[in-house]
C-alpha cells in the first residue's frame, strides 16, 4: 500500500486551510451564529423550537464513541502517553493516509473554517482553526470555544487544526482504525482528525484531551474536568464530577459567578476557564430548578438529540425517545451571572460529585489529603438501571481523575499535581453523594437537589466550621451531624434504610468494588493514600 510521508501531508493540509482565511462559494469562514443558523437550516441540518435555539439530530452517534479514539505513537508520545484501552496507539502512517483521503474527499465541497483559541488566560491560549463541513458543527466551536487573539497564528506554526467530516468514513480494512468512525490525534502535526460522526461532543473532548497532555507538561498547569464558580468575596470552589452527577447544575448558582461548566486549569495562582461556553445535559431539565440553564436555551444556542412536542415547535425535555444523553450548547455570555474573563482565585473548596446508585456514601462528607487522592484516582459514579443495555441493577464506573477518557498522561500525574495544589494552599475537600438515599435505586429515592444543594452552600459560607462531625464506619468519611436546611436523619446513609444488616451488607459490596478498581494503582500510590480507601473484610464483587 502507498502511503504518502505523513509530515508532507500534514503540511499540505495545513497550507490548503491557511487559504481558506476569506470568504468565497465554498469556503464559509468566520460566520457569526445568525448566518450559521440560517446556512444550516437551508442545508436540512436542524430547525428552530420555540426558544430560538437550533435544533439538531447527531444520527446514529448521540454520544462521544471512546473505542474509536486514538493518539499518533510517536517520539513526542511513545514515552509521555499512557498507553492503554482508552489511550489507543496509532501508526503515524495511517494518521497520513486518512488526512490525504479527507483531504481528497472535500475537494470542491462546501466547507465552514473557524479560527478560535481555548484557554482563557493569556499565558496559555492556544490558536485553534476548526474546519467542518456541517454548518451546526462550526456553531457548536463558536459557542465552545473563545474568539481568536490579536496575535493570532495566522500561519499555523504554533496552533491547532480540528478537522470534522461527520459524512466522511473509514475502511477498517486499510484505514488502521477499528470503525467508519474515528477521533485520532497527533501532537506532532498538531492536528485532530473526527470522521463518521456528528456527534459534537467529540471536537471538545478532543481539544480537552489536547490541553490535559500540554498543560502539565508544558506549563505545569493542573487540568481539570470540573466546573468552578466564584462568591462575591472571589472565593473560588470546583466541582469534580461524571456526566450526570451535577456539575453544570450545581455550578450555576444564581448567587455565584459562573467560571465554567466542564473544564479548568490551575496555575499557581489561578483558576481559568479552558473554553468559551457550556455544554449542558437536558433531560428533564426544569426552568424552577436549573433557571439559568433553562433561560441560556435560546437564539444561538444548539440542542442536540431532544424531541419537540407533536406538531409543535416546543421542546418536550422528558422525552428519551432518541437519547437520555440530550444537550445543549450556548457560549457563556447566555448566563447572566458568568464572570468575563473566566479567571478566578484558587479555589478555597473542592467537591468530588458521584450520583451513588446503591444508597450507600453520605450525601456529604469531608476528605483528608489522603482521601481526596483516593477518591480523585477512583473517580466513582453508577450507572442506573436501564440507562444502558443490558444493566438491570446499579452499575459502579470508576473513571480515573473524574474524567479517564480524556487523560492521556498517568492518572497519578494528575493527582500528584492535585495533591500538592491541596496541601499548599490549604483547601478543604468533600464528597457529594447526589445520587440515592433510603436505598439502591428503584427502591430508594434521589437526593432531593434543594437539600444537596443547600449542603453546598453550609460549605462556601463556613456554617459547618463549627458542627460536630462522626466517622462513616467503613468508608472512614467524616460526615456533618447536622446542617442547615437539611434534616439531619439525611446525613448519615445508615439512618435513611429501613433494613440497617442490608445497608451493611450493601455497604461492603460496594467497598469491594472500590477495592478492586484501586488494585491497578496499588505499586504506583503511597501507602497512605492506599489506606484511605474502604475498610474491605473480602472483595467480593
Amino acid at each position: 500500500m502507498d502511503f504518502s510521508p505523513t509530515h508532507a501531508v500534514a503540511a499540505e493540509a495545513r497550507r490548503y486551510f491557511n487559504n481558506h482565511n476569506k470568504q468565497t462559494d465554498l469556503i464559509h469562514y468566520q460566520l457569526p451564529p445568525r448566518e450559521l443558523i440560517d446556512e444550516a437550516i437551508a442545508a436540512g441540518e436542524g430547525v428552530l423550537c420555540s426558544t430560538g435555539a437550533l435544533v439538531i439530530n447527531t444520527g446514529a452517534f448521540t454520544g462521544r464513541s471512546p473505542k474509536d479514539r486514538f493518539i499518533v505513537k510517536d517520539e513526542v508520545t511513545a514515552e509521555t502517553v499512557n498507553w492503554d484501552n482508552i489511550n489507543q496507539s496509532l501508526e503515524a502512517r495511517y494518521f497520513g493516509h486518512l488526512l490525504e483521503k479527507m483531504l481528497r474527499y472535500i475537494k470542491g465541497k462546501k466547507l465552514y473554517v473557524r479560527d478560535c483559541t481555548v484557554c482563557a488566560k493569556n499565558e496559555y491560549r492556544l490558536p485553534v482553526k476548526v474546519i467542518n463541513e456541517n454548518a451546526c458543527a462550526n456553531l457548536f466551536a463558536a459557542n465552545m470555544f473563545l474568539p481568536p487573539a490579536n496575535d493570532f497564528d495566522s500561519d499555523g506554526t504554533h496552533g491547532w487544526y480540528l478537522i470534522h467530516f461527520p459524512h466522511f468514513f473509514a475502511d477498517p480494512g486499510t484505514d488502521g482504525v477499528k470503525n467508519k468512525n474515528f477521533v485520532i490525534i497527533s501532537f506532532t502535526e498538531k492536528m485532530i482528525l473526527i470522521g463518521g460522526t456528528q456527534y459534537t461532543g467529540e471536537i471538545k473532548k478532543a481539544i480537552f484531551s489536547v490541553l490535559n497532555f500540554i498543560l502539565p507538561q508544558q506549563h505545569d498547569v493542573l487540568s481539570m474536568h470540573c466546573a468552578a464558580n466564584a462568591g462575591q468575596t472571589g472565593d473560588t470552589a470546583l466541582f469534580f464530577g461524571l456526566s450526570g452527577t451535577g456539575k453544570t447544575t450545581l455550578s450555576a448558582d444564581p448567587k455565584r459567578k459562573l467560571i465554567g461548566d466542564d473544564e479548568h486549569g490551575w496555575d499557581r495562582n489561578s483558576i481559568f476557564n479552558m473554553e468559551g461556553g457550556c455544554y449542558a445535559k437536558v433531560i428533564n431539565l426544569d426552568a424552577e430548578k436549573e433557571p439559568a440553564i433553562f433561560k441560556a436555551i435560546k437564539h444561538g444556542a444548539l440542542l442536540e438529540n431532544v424531541s419537540l412536542l407533536p406538531g409543535s415547535d416546543i421542546v418536550n425535555f422528558s422525552c428519551r425517545k432518541i437519547t437520555e444523553n440530550t444537550r445543549v450548547s450556548y457560549p457563556l455570555s447566555h448566563i447572566d451571572n458568568a464572570l468575563m474573563p473566566s479567571v478566578a482565585a484558587v479555589p478555597s473548596n473542592v467537591f468530588f460529585l458521584t450520583a451513588d446508585a446503591f444508597g450507600i456514601l453520605p450525601p456529604l462528607s469531608k476528605l483528608t489529603p489522603a482521601q481526596a487522592m483516593y477518591h480523585f484516582i477512583s473517580g466513582y459514579t453508577a450507572k442506573v438501571a436501564g440507562t444502558e443495555e443490558g444493566i438491570s441493577e446499579p452499575h459502579p464506573t470508576f473513571s480515573a481523575c473524574f474524567g479517564a477518557p480524556f487523560m492521556p498522561l498517568h492518572p497519578t500525574r494528575y493527582a500528584q499535581m492535585l495533591g500538592n495544589k491541596i496541601k499548599r494552599h490549604n483547601v478543604d475537600v468533600w464528597l457529594i453523594n447526589t445520587g440515592w438515599t433510603g436505598g439502591e435505586y428503584g427502591i430508594g429515592k434521589r437526593m432531593p437537589l434543594k437539600y444537596t444543594r443547600a449542603m453546598i452552600a453550609a460549605v462556601l459560607k463556613g456554617n459547618l466550621e463549627t458542627v460536630t462531625f462522626q466517622k462513616h464506619t467503613l468508608f472512614g468519611l467524616k460526615m456533618p451531624t447536622s446542617c442547615p436546611g437539611v434534616p439531619s436523619r439525611l446525613l448519615n446513609p445508615l439512618n435513611t434504610w429501613k433494613n440497617q444488616e442490608q445497608y451493611n451488607k450493601a455497604a461492603d459490596r460496594l467497598a469491594g468494588f472500590f477495592a478492586t478498581n484501586f488494585q491497578k494503582y496499588a505499586g504506583v500510590v503511597s501507602d497512605e493514600i492506599l489506606a484511605a480507601g474502604p475498610i474491605v473484610k473480602k472483595i467480593k464483587v
